[in-house]
């Protein structure tokens, strides 16, 4: 015996929005939040050395 699902259009559109709803949402919390704390992958570069010209 097999067994039938019935998913109707709406519950189909329902579960689009509320997906589209998240990603959105989700998107501008991560873009609020890259901008407040950065990300740190290692040492700060030190800045270029100026050389001294040669007498």
């Amino acid at each position: 015996m097999g067994y039938i699902i019935v998913v109707s259009a709406p519950v189909i559109l329902f579960i689009m929005i509320v997906a589209l709803a998240f990603y959105l949402l989700g998107r501008a919390t991560g873009r609020r939040q890259s901008s407040t704390a950065p990300q740190y992958f290692g040492p700060p570069v030190p800045p270029p050395q100026e050389k001294s010209p040669e007498v």
